[in-house]
């Protein structure tokens, strides 16, 4: 993951509502949730919610999927894991950090 993503995705996530629907969205895994749910259930206005998503689509940690007349959003799992893998790279000296039975989210 190049240094230019992991900033943008971690300024993606550096704002409470963004975070509060990023959480969301790994709760509800590869199900996803469609805006009008994500609304309701976190209690923000549409256009409010629409400005978000957007910013955390561009981040690529969140994947958005038309099904019929929905759209339905999902954590990218994928670039969570790349994310945490960079940051953790260099961790305890280069040593293994986790035992052998650690492994990373595959949601």
């Amino acid at each position: 993951m190049k240094e230019t993503d992991v900033v943008q995705s971690l300024a993606a996530l550096a704002q409470a509502l963004r975070l509060r629907i990023f959480r969301a969205l790994v709760v509800a895994g590869d199900e996803g949730l469609t805006p009008g749910v994500m609304a309701d259930q976190l209690a923000i206005l549409p256009n409010t919610l629409s400005f978000h998503l957007k910013e955390l689509t561009h981040s690529g940690l969140v994947s958005q999927e038309r099904q019929g007349r929905h759209l339905v959003y999902r954590a990218s799992f994928v670039q969570v894991n790349a994310l945490l893998s960079y940051l953790t790279e260099n961790c305890c000296e280069g040593a293994a950090c986790l035992s052998p039975a650690a492994k990373a989210c595959d949601c």
